[in-house]
């Protein structure tokens, strides 16, 4: 069989385990082939860190792309990440209208929020933005604070119940995808997990949920989700596969005592991980 490959578009992070260093080695774990364009290169994720280095690389992106054309390369997938400007979010705009094919699949992670509240490096009006790129994609995956700001709503604290979350659902697919992946939904203290609507079907994937808050998730999870997809799974079995890595990922840090700014140990899990999209897929 052919080789799957896919496009990665995230900032790099030398040290800290998020976007770039975790989407490269959980998608090549699924035996994908990933090529990649940075959108910044930084000492550290900033997360619960100061003083870090940042080199914006925005400049960079459409010679890349342009010079694959001439190469005439084609990608399975292109999965954009963290952007951090409108100027970012308008490039990457023409980036799909030069990779886009009628059978490739694009995903975006709308990373702009979490806790309630947008990240201090993006202005109020930084959503508009980000929604008319979630309107050019086939896939999106905000959390619950992304998804609100997304449809211009109020940040709603959990638990929540079905009729809000479908709501929700239902807004995010008037901007245009139909097929999304909402993170961060609970209906109780006990589990924690994700809605997925797929072109009208909406399931509700859950697993345990463990104390506190650790940084890099919501890559670990988007990465996990385009490598089942990749390896040919429904949007709900691919969501169950990013489900048990991220909270494998999860536990191992929360027992280990890991400092949670500096990400979470997905690494030990990646052999079961592959292993696991291998017999999803085969079942």
């Amino acid at each position: 069989m052919k080789q799957k490959r896919v496009v990665a578009i995230h900032d790099i992070s030398c040290f800290g385990r998020c976007s770039l260093t975790v989407a490269l080695p959980i998608i090549s774990a699924a035996g994908i082939e990933v090529s990649v364009i940075p959108t910044a290169v930084l000492s550290t994720h900033t997360g619960g860190i100061t003083g870090f280095t940042y080199r914006d690389l925005t400049e960079d992106i459409l010679p890349v792309v342009r010079h694959w054309q001439s190469l005439n390369l084609t990608f399975d997938a292109i999965y954009t990440g963290f952007l951090g400007s409108f100027k970012q979010l308008d490039i990457i705009m023409e980036v799909f209208a030069a990779l886009k094919t009628p059978d490739n699949l694009i995903l975006v992670d709308p990373v702009m929020a979490d806790n309630g509240k947008l990240y201090s490096v993006f202005p109020p009006d930084f959503p508009k933005g980000m929604k008319k790129l979630c309107a050019a994609a086939d896939i999106i995956v905000p959390n619950m604070t992304e998804a609100a700001l997304l449809v211009g709503d109020a940040y709603r604290e959990g638990p929540y119940d079905k009729a809000y979350i479908e709501d929700l659902l239902g807004r995010l697919v008037d901007i245009g995808p139909q097929r999304i992946v909402l993170t961060g939904v609970y209906f109780d203290e006990t589990e924690l997990g994700a809605a997925v609507y797929d072109r009208g079907n909406i399931t509700y994937p859950m697993s345990r949920k463990i104390p506190g808050f650790y940084h890099g998730t919501g890559d670990v999870f988007g990465s996990a989700l385009l490598a089942g997809l990749m390896e040919g799974l429904t949007l709900d079995s691919a969501t169950d596969a990013a489900i048990e890595l991220t909270v494998g990922s999860i536990e191992r840090t929360w027992q280990a005592g890991t400092d949670v700014r500096f990400g979470v140990n997905f690494e030990a899990g990646l052999g079961d991980f592959a292993a696991r999209l291998r017999q999803r897929k085969n079942a």
